[in-house]
């Protein structure tokens, strides 16, 4: 059941986190969003509450771990405890390796890989000792195959399919009851293309998208599926993408 769950949602100022978000609270959760940016996160949890949900926010930055302990925290004090997070934060701007774009190298890893070990961080403890939660993150079919000009993004992304694995197989054999599920979006129609600046790639990602692109609402929908299994139910990976994928 979702109602009434706390689900802690990171990168949900837009995109899969803002649909997540307010579908979460329709069905009755109570979300508390994290993102960089804070007006449109305000504007997010108004309306939701406007609709009779319940909310709250916090300015985050997932590579800064004090930040996301605080949003564990804030989830606490507004609604009594953490039942779920989704690490949902992330950045795409790929290149060829021969661009040698090493700074967005480093953002990448920095968002993509030790933001949701932050994430993770920060609720273990909570989870492990009350000895259920739900750790949902959000990977790529560029972690399940490897495509041109997607080494490091999908580097990245490979990760958080290996850690995720992992912590599944831990948490079964520690008897913590951590659920965990990975997501593997293919084209989602969000503002990961705005952060593409090499042209060609631009270019390239433009052209996938617009022919295969899908609805965010479609990666909330199967959030809200995980989440809504009974306790003892869990499936750990989703594949997710429009009907005639060539992927």
């Amino acid at each position: 059941m979702i109602k009434d769950k706390v689900v802690i949602i990171t990168g949900a100022s837009s995109g899969i986190g803002e649909a997540t978000a307010r579908l979460l609270a329709e069905k009755g959760a109570k979300v508390v969003l994290g993102a960089r940016r804070e007006a449109k996160l305000k504007q997010i949890v108004d309306e939701i509450e406007t609709a009779g949900g319940q909310a709250a926010y916090q300015v985050l930055d997932v590579t800064r771990p004090a930040e996301n302990e605080a949003i564990v925290k804030l989830a606490k004090e507004s609604f009594g405890g953490v039942d779920a997070i989704l690490l949902n934060a992330g950045l795409m701007p790929v290149s060829p390796v021969s661009a040698v774009k090493t700074d967005e190298w480093k953002q990448m890893v920095d968002v993509n890989i030790n933001g949701v070990l932050n994430g993770v961080a920060a609720v273990m403890p909570t989870f492990t000792e009350q000895k259920s939660g739900h750790i949902l993150a959000v990977s790529s079919v560029a972690g399940l195959k490897a495509y041109p000009g997607t080494a490091v993004y999908g580097g990245t992304k490979w990760f958080v399919r290996d850690f995720m694995e992992v912590l599944r197989m831990e948490s079964a054999s520690e008897g913590t009851n951590i659920r965990t599920a990975t997501l593997y979006p293919a084209a989602i129609n969000t503002e990961l293309l705005d952060t593409i600046t090499h042209k060609g790639a631009a270019e390239g990602m433009q052209s996938t998208y617009e022919s295969y692109g899908i609805s965010p609402d479609r990666i909330a929908d199967v959030v809200a599926y995980a989440l809504g299994l009974p306790d003892d139910v869990t499936v750990n990976e989703f594949t997710v993408g429009p009907a005639n994928q060539p992927w």
